[in-house]
């Protein structure tokens, strides 16, 4: 009989399921001929179908699991666990045909996150993390930069475009930042960044207004890696939250201090 998969490779094998329906619907985006209309409808067919693949591929192993989706939202079980799944992370990337997306899925029980998998089906890329077992590109082991300022720091983060009345302290944090950094990049997938922060391609990401299934598995990949992952107060509530840092050691203490000159109480605390 052969041995029980562990919940990394459930959710590497679900990736891939999920995946499987993305690459298919990405070879008609790329098409000229494809107008706005049908590339909308195919970007949100890919995002259902994908979800569907994934849920399917890891039920098949935890029935009793609960699920919460970016696009069936929350799906109950009877089990303490809970995969938190983002079938398409990157979606305007996606629908534009920008090659900047994942696949997300992240596994929580007892209020932390247990096991994480970021898959960017492009690059044939899997990040994997495991508590308290290290965190992997493709099987080789991942750690944090070693920078250890802002200054001179390479960073990541995204723009809160649901979130107007964010915009001024987003501006006047992102100012300060490029003063200092040696750069900021905004690709568009709060997951890879969070993956390519762990894999120290980045020294730090920071943004607002996320949700769960964004930021669930690349927060575990970088702290697996070696780095730490606050919300903009310096606390453990960004999923609940939806601001988030996550970055090399010192990056990290800057960053907040950064953020803090700017923010108000309610941007700190507020709740998604």
């Amino acid at each position: 009989m052969p041995a029980a998969m562990t919940d990394v490779e459930i959710a590497t094998s679900a990736a891939q399921a999920g995946a499987d329906v993305l690459r298919k619907y990405w070879e008609e985006l790329g098409k000229e001929d494809a107008d706005l209309k049908s590339r909308n409808d195919w970007v949100s067919a890919a995002d259902r179908e994908s979800e569907h693949a994934i849920i399917a591929a890891i039920r098949a192993h935890c029935p009793d699991d609960t699920f919460l989706g970016e696009e069936g939202g929350r799906r109950a079980g009877t089990s303490a666990r809970t995969w938190i799944i983002d079938p398409l992370d990157g979606t305007s990337n996606y629908l534009q045909h920008f090659p900047m997306w994942c696949v997300s899925i992240a596994l929580r029980q007892n209020d932390e996150t247990i096991a994480g998998v970021i898959y960017e089906p492009l690059r044939d890329l899997y990040f994997t993390a495991e508590r308290g077992a290290g965190a992997f590109r493709n099987g080789e082991r991942m750690h944090i930069s070693t920078q250890d300022r802002v200054e001179g720091a390479f960073l990541a983060t995204g723009f809160p475009f649901r979130a107007q009345e964010y915009i001024e302290s987003y501006v006047a944090i992102f100012t300060d930042v490029i003063r200092i950094s040696k750069g900021v990049r905004r690709a568009g997938s709060a997951a890879l960044d969070l993956a390519y922060t762990a894999a120290s391609v980045f020294d730090g990401f920071f943004e607002m207004h996320l949700s769960a299934w964004d930021v669930a598995a690349g927060s575990l990949l970088v702290t697996e890696a070696g780095g730490v992952v606050t919300d903009f107060s310096g606390g453990q509530r960004w999923l609940e939250r939806g601001n988030i840092v996550g970055a090399a050691p010192g990056v990290h203490a800057e960053l907040l201090a950064i953020i803090g000159r700017h923010t108000s109480e309610d941007q700190l605390t507020h709740k998604r």
